[in-house]
């Protein structure tokens, strides 16, 4: 079956016979309220709206796709726990949320590593999007070929959003210093995509069997065939 095919299966099933709205309801609307509430006045707007936008674009294309590819609880929960990290660090900027100065103090570290935990979340929280979309959609067969094109896709993400800091810091100069965030650190972009690389493999190590569940939970309900791979 082809992956439009089985999007086409899933939409009775959705909106009307999905459970978990309200909550799905509330969970955005906790999002919305939260990037209001920060966008009044955040540190410096500028990296405030750079950091939170992918939030908004994922709103948008979870509420257009929820009636024919709704996600797996899972899935929701780390991209709103991805959300609330980006938020904070775009409130604060990275360098100076609190989080990070007591988790330096904690461990004897000379900068703020709020920074890494947001580099890490880009890679937890996409290598579980790419998951269900290769596997609800069949583009994929075999546990190490999904394994390996999810850490594919981490990567890819991680380097594209590199190269947005780039861009930025290229336009706006001194602006973007606190969009970029490295702290005088010379290594910044390396170890950035090593910790998305760390976060993409922990996905994999300890969230795939419970990932794989809700999957065939939803092609279940949804009276379609669960992808084997």
């Amino acid at each position: 079956m082809t992956s439009t095919g089985y999007m086409n299966a899933t939409a009775p099933s959705s909106i009307h016979r999905d459970r978990r709205g309200p909550a799905l309801l509330a969970a955005a609307a906790f999002i919305v309220g939260l990037l209001v509430y920060t966008g009044l006045s955040p540190y410096d707007f500028t990296t405030w709206l750079l950091e939170v936008f992918p939030v908004v674009i994922a709103l948008v294309v979870m509420a257009y796709t929820y009636r024919c590819f709704p996600l797996t609880t899972l899935l929701y929960v780390l991209i709103v726990a991805h959300a609330v990290v980006l938020i904070v660090g775009g409130t604060y900027t990275y360098a100076r949320v609190p989080l990070g100065f007591e988790i330096a103090d904690l461990f004897g570290m000379q900068r703020n590593p709020y920074d890494k935990i947001g580099h890490f979340f880009q890679g937890f929280v996409p290598a579980l999007a790419t998951r269900e979309i290769l596997t609800r959609g069949h583009h994929v067969r075999g546990h190490r070929m999904l394994s390996f094109l999810t850490l594919c896709v981490v990567l890819a993400i991680s380097a594209m959003y590199e190269l947005i800091e780039w861009g930025a810091a290229e336009m706006l100069g001194q602006g973007a210093d606190e969009f970029l965030g490295t702290q005088g650190y010379q290594w910044d972009t390396q170890s950035d995509m090593l910790f998305a690389l760390i976060g993409g493999v922990a996905t994999i190590l300890f969230l795939a069997r419970w990932h794989d569940r809700q999957i065939a939970a939803i092609a279940k309900h949804s009276g379609t065939p669960a992808s084997e791979p």
